[in-house]
């Protein structure tokens, strides 16, 4: 049996370490920020996703001296100027539930049309590796702003996300259903190949 790697994933977001140890299987130990307690000050100012999750890969592998992934996803509303795109975890407030910033989302597009509707969920991951390097990979699933914030899955804007080939929203999906299609999934599984690349 082979021995398990080590990945440091630089998130505080527990929902999101339990996604990765799920899709990453038994070759990788996940371990967060807050299974190292490493406490440092990550300023995310970057005006894209790729940008911020390399600042968040760089500045936690200086901070360890070991190699580590970082993600920066977001929610993309058509109606709304693609917002909140990368303030997404930061839109109306980080300490704001997430069933309060659906519910003002929903509320400002109430009136939109159905082909107005658009939406999407993207997420990129960052490897930042000892030698100073650091390679994005991509994942992007298209969708629809819902009418009504329906699943108790997932987490943060997963109720109001709905796939029109699932007929449902990714909050009511199962996370394996979930993890095949979205954004992350999608993401994680290209952040793999690189890995199993850069070994080989």
């Amino acid at each position: 049996m082979s021995e398990k790697k080590t990945l440091i994933f630089a998130t505080g977001n527990q929902g999101k370490v339990n996604e990765f140890r799920q899709m990453l299987g038994d070759d990788y130990e996940i371990l967060s920020m807050k299974d190292l307690d490493v406490d440092v000050d990550i300023v995310e100012d970057g005006k894209t996703f790729e940008e911020n999750a390399i600042i968040k890969a760089k500045t936690v592998c200086e901070a360890t001296h070991k190699m580590v992934l970082a993600d920066d996803s977001g929610f993309e509303v058509d109606a709304m100027g693609g917002e909140p795109g990368v303030y997404s975890s930061r839109f109306m407030g980080e300490d704001t539930p997430y069933s309060v910033k659906n519910a003002e989302i929903l509320d400002r597009c109430k009136d939109v049309p159905d082909k107005d509707r658009g939406a999407r969920f993207v997420c990129v991951i960052a490897c930042a590796w000892l030698d100073g390097r650091c390679e994005t990979v991509k994942g992007v699933i298209e969708g629809k702003l819902a009418y009504e914030p329906k699943g108790e899955n997932g987490f943060g804007y997963d109720p109001i996300f709905y796939y029109p080939e699932r007929g449902m929203t990714t909050g009511e999906m199962e996370p394996e259903e979930k993890n095949a299609i979205s954004h992350r999934g999608q993401a994680v599984r290209k952040m793999v190949e690189l890995l199993k690349q850069e070994q080989a």
